[in-house]
C-alpha cells in the first residue's frame, strides 16, 4: 500500500471512481478496482454478490457480533458538464449522487479498521451496485447477503450538499420516502381536431385526472402524514391538428408508510378509472413499487450519534433532522436489521445540487466520513 496519507489516498480513489463511472448492475471495473484495494489491506472479499456487489469481512479479536457498513457504487445516466481533469471518460455516464465519495469514504473506513483493530468482533464492508433504480439492495439480499454475512446492523452515509461541510445529520423513524411508480393510460376515439363531437377526447380525461390526483394528499390523507404525487410525463399519438386515440400520463409518488402507499394507490385507481368511464374513454392503471422507505432504528441513531459527536462535535451533530422524499434502496437493509442511515453535509462554495451535470463531491469531507465508520464501530464492537 502506498505511503501516502489517508486523505491523499482517498482523495485519489474519488477521483479515479468519478473518471469512470458505471452504472447500475455494469459496476465490473469498479468491483475490481474496489476489490483491489481491499485485498492489498489484508480483508477477505467475496465478488459477484448481487451480481456486481462486492463483500469484504475484517475481523479483530473473537467477539462474536457483527456490524455491516454499506456504500453505493454505481452512478447515473448524465452527460458531465465539467471541466475537472477527472471528469467522466464514459460519455453519458457520471457520478452526480456522490456514490464514488461514498465508496472511497467505506475503503478509507477499511484501511483505518484494518490498522488499528481497535474492535472486537466482525466489520463487514457492503460495497453495493444499483442503487440509483432502486434494485441493488434487493439483489444483494436475494443473493443470501444476510444469510452469508448474519450482520446485527447495518450503517450507511449519504452525501448531502444542501448541509453544512463535515457535519452529520440523522433521525429515528422515516427519513428517506417510498418511491411509487404509475403509468395511466387513456384510450378515447382519435379524430379531426375540427370535429372533436365525432370521437372521444382522452386529453379531456387526462386533464381532469392530473387535477384531482392532487386532491388525493390535501383530502384523502391525515394532515399529519406526508406524501406527493407528481405527474410528470405526458404523451400522445396525436398530431396537432388530430385529437389522439391515447393519452399517457406518467409519474411518481412519494410517502413515508405503507398505509400511506396503500391509500394513495387505491384513490388514484379509483379516481383515473372513474373520471375515465364519466368521459366515455377506457383507463389502464399501473403502479409499481420501486423504494421502500427508509426508517432507522432508535437505537442504531444513537450509536450513530454518539460517534459522530466523537468525530464532528457536539455543535456539527443533528439527531432530529429533517426527513426528505427522495428514496434510497437502504430502507430494504432496515427492513431485515437494524440498521441506519447518516447525512454527511458536503457543501460547497459553488452550491450545485445533486444529479446535476455540474457536480463534484467535496473530497475535503472523505477523511470525515472514514472517521465516523471507524469511530462507530469502535464503540458497536467495543474491546473487554
Amino acid at each position: 500500500m502506498s505511503n501516502k496519507s489517508l486523505s491523499e489516498l482517498m482523495k485519489e480513489w474519488r477521483q479515479y471512481l468519478h473518471a469512470h463511472p458505471e452504472t447500475a448492475f455494469e459496476e465490473e471495473n469498479t468491483s475490481k478496482y474496489v476489490t483491489d484495494i481491499l485485498t492489498d489491506l489484508g480483508l477477505e472479499v467475496r465478488k459477484g454478490i448481487g451480481k456486481t456487489g462486492v463483500v469484504a469481512v475484517l475481523k479483530a479479536g473473537d467477539g462474536k457480533k457483527l456490524i455491516g457498513l454499506r456504500a453505493d457504487m454505481d452512478a447515473i445516466n448524465l452527460t458531465e458538464t465539467t471541466n475537472l481533469p477527472y471528469r467522466s471518460k464514459h460519455d453519458g455516464k457520471m457520478h452526480a449522487c456522490g456514490h464514488d465519495g461514498h465508496t472511497a469514504t467505506l475503503l478509507g473506513a477499511a484501511k483505518l479498521l484494518s490498522q488499528r483493530k481497535n474492535f472486537n468482533g466482525t466489520v463487514v464492508f457492503v460495497f453495493q451496485p444499483a442503487e440509483e433504480p432502486g434494485k441493488g439492495a434487493q439483489a444483494m439480499i436475494d443473493d443470501g447477503l444476510f444469510q452469508r454475512f448474519p450482520m446485527d446492523e447495518i450503517y450507511g452515509l449519504h452525501c448531502m450538499p444542501a448541509l453544512p461541510a463535515g457535519t452529520i445529520h440523522t433521525r429515528a423513524g422515516p427519513f428517506f420516502a417510498s418511491e411509487d411508480n404509475f403509468v395511466i393510460r387513456i384510450k378515447g376515439i382519435g379524430g379531426h381536431a375540427s370535429a372533436p363531437h365525432n370521437g372521444v377526447d382522452p386529453f379531456i380525461s387526462a386533464a381532469q385526472i392530473i387535477m384531482a390526483l392532487q386532491t388525493i394528499v390535501s383530502r384523502n390523507l391525515n394532515p399529519l402524514a406526508s406524501a406527493v404525487i407528481s405527474c410528470t410525463e405526458l404523451h400522445t399519438d396525436g398530431a396537432r391538428n388530430a385529437i389522439p386515440t391515447i393519452v399517457t400520463i406518467k409519474g411518481d409518488t412519494r410517502s413515508y408508510i405503507p398505509e400511506v402507499q396503500q391509500l394513495i394507490e387505491k384513490r388514484m385507481r379509483s379516481v383515473c378509472e372513474n373520471i375515465s368511464q364519466a368521459n366515455g374513454a377506457e383507463c389502464q392503471f399501473e403502479y409499481t413499487h420501486e423504494f421502500a422507505p427508509t426508517v432507522n432504528w432508535e437505537c442504531c441513531v444513537n450509536a450513530a450519534e454518539e460517534a459522530a459527536r466523537a468525530v464532528v462535535g457536539e455543535k456539527n451533530v443533528n439527531a432530529n433532522a429533517e426527513p426528505i422524499m427522495g428514496s434510497e434502496d437502504f430502507g430494504l437493509f432496515t427492513q431485515k436489521i437494524p440498521g441506519c442511515l447518516i447525512f454527511l453535509g458536503s457543501a460547497k462554495k459553488d452550491n450545485i445540487p445533486l444529479h446535476n451535470s455540474l457536480f463534484d463531491y467535496n473530497d475535503d469531507i472523505l477523511e470525515t466520513g472514514a472517521e465516523f465508520f471507524a469511530e462507530l464501530i469502535k464503540n458497536r464492537l467495543p474491546k473487554s
